[in-house]
């Protein structure tokens, strides 16, 4: 007998509730399926079915971002007597967190509405709210063990030096793991060498990059390399064949092709740190030009800023000039022409012993607050290897006694080596 043409005397009516996430899809867990299997349960119990919702490609690990679930509870709230139940294919439909579930089962209950599921045994008993909760609970945990295997997995294939996202500019995937990107490797290793130099700075290398046919792309998008994007690019350890995480406190080695070396690498961070006042630098910005060596050592009368240089086209060639880099109304001055007034005034010029003295103790305080920096680093460093001595000592202790094997021991052993 066909729903449409069964008569329900007593006037019990319900609604179906179908959900199906993306992985679902792929096994052909379709939403048509479930909702032929919840009809069948509707007539078997008598319910005439009013309204189906049908939700596709959410998951049910929270409520967050699940409109037609939403939609149900309010529906069933404005047609509160009129609705006696919900029926879904599995409890797990509704959701696979215990926690929202019971609460999404005590919001329907306040409406007078019963959640029937057309694959277990639910109802209003207290053993079959018991074993409803129950199966809620067994819905959470199937979730849990599927979560921790991921993570698992993806720590198990950082530990081993493979990458688990897209890599960065100049590799590609292939078979799983990252290789060269032939078309590119040698532009984003460019870049590299250009940055070491400390001549440029990350706006610079970002346009320099985007006209060198640099390209990043996001959600399919193809985005100019930014100053933002140069900047993250320059401080992936990736590039000297090593793999950081920030969930993982670890540093492996790679699986991949080193780019550049860990000097390189240093020198750059080095050079970037010097723009930031927050983070000890080993290095400033090369700030020097053959062509304008007294670029931002005079300053201007007027303003005080210091001065900048370039070159300005006549009809027939350059001419180099210094003027004022806050943008007053300083007069552009030739570059000859003030270095010439330089000298003269540096040859009338005899520093007193007191300028002298001052200039020494400058240079005593300078060299000392460069060597407390360098010592700094070095304390850091090797208390970074005391820990590594201390982990290794713990792994063979543990080796001897037989709590690790052989083979975790080496395992383990060149982690701590990489």
């Amino acid at each position: 007998m066909k729903t449409q043409n069964m008569i329900y005397a007593d006037g019990k009516k319900a609604v179906i509730y179908l959900r199906v996430s993306t992985e679902e899809q792929v096994d052909n867990f379709s939403l048509d399926t479930q909702e032929e299997i919840c009809r069948r349960e509707a007539t078997k119990r008598g319910y005439e079915v009013i309204e189906i919702f049908r939700e596709e490609g959410k998951s049910a690990k929270t409520i967050i971002g699940r409109p037609v679930l939403i939609n149900l509870l309010e529906y069933c709230r404005k047609n509160k007597h009129r609705i006696q139940a919900v029926i879904v294919y599995r409890l797990d439909r509704i959701s696979r967190q215990t926690s929202d579930y019971l609460a999404i089962r005590k919001k329907l209950t306040e409406n007078d509405v019963t959640i029937i599921s057309a694959t277990e045994p639910t109802g209003d008993s207290p053993t079959e709210k018991l074993v409803e909760t129950i199966l809620a609970g067994f819905a959470q945990l199937d979730n849990d063990i599927r979560s921790e295997r991921a993570k698992n997995g993806l720590r198990a294939r950082f530990l081993s030096g493979l990458i688990s996202g897209r890599p960065p500019l100049g590799y590609k995937f292939q078979a799983g793991y990252a290789v060269k990107d032939p078309e590119i490797w040698d532009r984003v290793k460019d870049a590299w060498d250009l940055m070491a130099t400390g001549t440029k700075g990350l706006i610079e290398m970002g346009k320099i990059m985007t006209e060198w046919g640099l390209r990043e792309v996001h959600g399919g998008v193809i985005h100019n390399i930014r100053s933002q994007t140069a900047g993250r690019i320059f401080r992936l350890k990736f590039y000297t064949g090593k793999m950081t995480s920030v969930t993982y406190p670890e540093e492996v080695q790679g699986q991949h092709a080193p780019m550049i070396s860990e000097e390189q690498f240093y020198k750059v961070q080095a050079i970037l740190d010097g723009r930031n006042p927050n983070k000890l630098a080993l290095s400033k910005r090369t700030f020097e030009n053959k062509d304008f060596p007294l670029r931002r050592i005079i300053k201007c009368g007027k303003c005080g800023t210091g001065l900048t240089g370039a070159w300005t086209k006549g009809c027939t060639k350059k001419y180099p000039y210094y003027w004022c880099g806050g943008r007053c109304n300083f007069k552009m001055i030739k570059v000859k022409e003030l270095e010439n007034v330089l000298i003269s005034v540096l040859k009338e010029t005899t520093p007193t012993q007191e300028c002298l003295n001052l200039f020494i103790k400058f240079l005593y305080e300078t060299y000392h607050v460069r060597v407390s920096r360098l010592q700094k680093i070095k304390n850091e460093a090797d208390g970074e290897i005391e820990k590594l001595r201390a982990l290794r000592k713990v792994l063979v202790e543990k080796n001897l006694a037989g709590v690790y094997s052989d083979e975790i021991f080496k395992e383990q052993s060149a982690i701590i080596r990489g």
